[in-house]
């Protein structure tokens, strides 16, 4: 695979800044019209803070409107998701602390334009990881849908959400196994990479091979991205492992082609030493073509000084993805990558 031609611009516009945007998410709704949400305010936890979502058509994107908030609690992390019937799920976390999260979800008809007010995806859970935390929920063969879901409180623990009905209703799978120890210096032992140094794992992207084994990837504490399988559609998982990539705990996206192939989207950086994050610069693409057991670079989105981050990709046209990402915390920046499969 290569990338043939790559198109980059501002949500807002060149000129515009926006009030700490962060936690982008994108849906291609055919016919060169593209939906994007993130949350945004005064501060990532402050009271005000709301989602938000614009619309590209030909035209370019809309302005920015204000689609779901609660008064005086901070929203977080929106999700996109197209349910089988046509209607656009938008997922969002409510709650000052994330250890409290409370997961909303409202819906939309028209493509975007409106949406219904948003309602308890749990009704009464608090446990902050109820469907989707960050990244989208993908369909399997047989139409159960699984949202990647993660909890952030003393310890870090991923797990998936399902569900059989098109997302009215959802069954939590078994926690990823984890073996965590607290930092490399305090292991007498060599290198394992099933050990996960720190907190542990968040923020899952998902995909489904040929075989209709699921897989994931995961943002860690550990300076790498990490990994874990299931042979049984997501209801158990295998322990997690190091897979050699490097993450500087912060969040990142793939999307599985129509050719079976994997994009990547991440920082590839290591945390600062003595630290517990690293550089969120370069943003970068990564290409699989053996089901995610190794991967190439493909392009990189940015690479200056700054913070670019957090990014969400998914496929659009014909040969063509859609990507979105934060921009140094004052814009969210939107990438149309025409790419040629070559292997």
């Amino acid at each position: 695979m290569k990338i043939i031609r790559m198109e980059k611009e501002m949500i807002m516009g060149e000129d515009r800044e926006f009030e700490s945007p962060h936690g982008s998410t994108l849906l291609s709704c055919g016919e060169d019209r593209i939906l994007a949400a993130w949350f945004g305010g005064s501060w990532e936890k402050g009271p005000d803070t709301a989602i938000w979502t614009a619309v590209r058509s030909q035209g370019g994107w809309s302005r920015p409107r204000k689609t779901g908030e609660q008064r005086g609690i901070a929203c977080w992390n929106p999700v996109l998701s197209a349910g089988a019937d046509g209607r656009i799920l938008l997922y969002y976390k409510v709650g000052p602390e994330i250890s409290r999260w409370r997961t909303y979800v409202m819906e939309s008809f028209d493509g975007g334009e409106t949406f219904s007010q948003g309602r308890e995806l749990v009704a009464g859970d608090e446990s902050g990881g109820r469907g989707p935390v960050k990244n989208k929920p993908i369909r399997l063969r047989d139409g159960t849908v699984l949202a990647p879901a993660s909890l952030e409180g003393e310890i870090w623990d991923a797990f998936v959400d399902r569900s059989q009905d098109d997302g009215r209703t959802w069954q939590k799978s078994a926690m990823v196994p984890l073996r965590r120890v607290l930092c490399r210096e305090t292991l007498d032992s060599p290198y394992n990479k099933y050990h996960c140094y720190g907190k542990g794992i968040i923020q899952p992207a998902l995909w489904e091979d040929e075989r209709g084994e699921v897989h994931m990837l995961l943002r860690s504490t550990s300076s790498r991205i990490f990994r874990s399988d299931s042979a049984d559609g997501g209801r158990t998982w295998g322990l997690a492992y190091d897979t050699g990539m490097p993450n500087n705990n912060s969040g990142l996206d793939l999307v599985r082609l129509p050719g079976g192939g994997i994009v990547l989207a991440c920082n590839p950086r290591e945390n600062a030493p003595d630290y517990y994050k690293g550089a969120r610069t370069p943003l970068t693409l990564f290409y699989s073509g053996d089901n995610g057991d190794s991967f190439r670079e493909l392009a990189v989105i940015e690479d200056g000084r700054g913070s670019f981050a957090y990014p969400a990709i998914v496929c659009g046209g014909r040969g063509e993805l859609l990507m979105t990402y934060t921009w140094n915390r004052r814009k969210i920046g939107f990438c149309r990558l025409h790419y040629m499969e070559t292997e």
